[in-house]
């Protein structure tokens, strides 16, 4: 076995590189990373180890030898790289991941995803090939909950933002070649870690911060949110790269109906946590269209900010939240995989761990 993981440093990715450290796997990986030299993305991934929850030595058993310095915008500079040779199973999390409007995102994600694939093909005869994309790439006006389905999304005025466009034409280039044992696997929105809460990353955990110190958001307070934990994700995302023989070749890594919350859910264990009173009572459902508004209202609460950044962080949130997806998982836990974490049941981990970090500074992670 010789498993090549893109992404590594990333928030998922570096779940994913505690989830193979964990089953023994590191010495039998390579990684991707984008970095100057070996050296540096060597020291870049150990000290993700280390935020990820491994131990020093699962961290220092990395070596720069198996570390394959690269981008997805300049594939062929590696494409020759002998340690793409005799790869047998690669997990792809590395993309440009952000819900702004980034020039670089298609080159990226599409061209350099298909470009890599390309070039490990050349070299390599593999299992399986795991492309991590992400179950909002369906787009709006699907009927929760939402299945796995190619058709989804293929809308391209459908979509919300360009992020999720590129993912899905990403997934629909990559089925296209021929030779590439291709497995989609579409996590929720991935959220804090189910012990460590959000010291690996604060990503998205502000929407939450923000629409309870607003006590006002798109979504309705019965409404089911498709939440999962990093770690649970790796797990399942490694489990799908390592299986011998799977049932599908498109997986929802969600939380469904039997592990999503519901928003009252997450507002009274949110509260338990933070030590204050529920927003319950004094919650009020706005629409899009009626974010612009909150702008003053999130200054006065949370402090002065880029307006700009904000109107488009509630726009963009806001829209999605409205959409009340939740996604179902019955093929992944039709292959064993046990059910997601709740929210609900962590959310208390994510509160102490984010306490005293600014929102504009989680609010960084996703908006690069």
């Amino acid at each position: 076995m010789r498993i090549l993981l893109t992404g590594g440093t990333g928030f998922v990715g570096g779940a994913v590189a505690a989830e193979l450290a964990q089953r023994g796997l590191l010495d039998q990986t390579v990684f991707m990373v984008r970095a100057t030299d070996a050296e540096e993305g060597c020291a870049r991934l150990r000290e993700t180890l280390l935020r990820f929850g491994a131990s020093e030595v699962q961290a220092r058993s990395v070596t720069p030898d198996r570390v394959l310095c690269a981008d997805l915008l300049d594939i062929a500079a590696i494409a020759d790289s002998p340690l793409l040779a005799g790869l047998t199973q690669v997990i792809h999390c590395a993309a440009l991941a952000t819900f702004s409007n980034n020039p670089r995102i298609w080159a990226s994600n599409v061209d350099g995803t298909l470009a890599l694939a390309r070039a490990v093909l050349a070299q390599s005869r593999l299992t399986r090939w795991v492309q991590v994309g992400t179950a909002m790439c369906c787009g709006p006006g699907m009927a929760a909950p939402v299945g796995e389905s190619w058709e989804a999304g293929t809308d391209e005025k459908a979509h919300l933002v360009p992020y999720t466009r590129s993912k899905v034409a990403a997934e629909l280039a990559l089925r296209a070649l021929p030779g590439l044992p291709l497995v989609v696997a579409r996590p929720s929105i991935v959220v804090g870690h189910s012990r460590l809460g959000c010291a690996p990353s604060p990503s998205i955990f502000w929407v939450f911060r923000m629409a309870f110190a607003l006590e006002r958001f798109t979504c309705a307070p019965e409404e089911r949110i498709d939440i999962i934990p990093a770690d649970w994700c790796a797990q399942a995302l490694v489990t799908l790269a390592l299986k011998p023989q799977l049932a599908s070749d498109l997986y929802h890594v969600s939380a469904g109906m039997g592990s999503s919350n519901r928003f009252t859910e997450i507002d009274a264990a949110y509260a338990a946590a933070a030590g204050t009173p529920p927003v319950a009572p004094r919650y009020q459902q706005v629409g899009v269209d009626g974010l612009r508004g909150l702008v003053p209202l999130f200054e006065q609460r949370l402090g002065r900010v880029n307006r700009l950044l904000i109107l488009r962080a509630l726009t963009l949130y806001g829209a999605f939240a409205e959409l009340n997806y939740v996604f179902d998982n019955g093929r992944l836990i039709a292959e064993g995989i046990a059910p997601a974490p709740p929210l609900a049941g962590y959310i208390g981990e994510c509160v102490r761990t984010s306490e005293g970090v600014p929102m504009t500074q989680q609010m960084a992670h996703d908006f690069k």
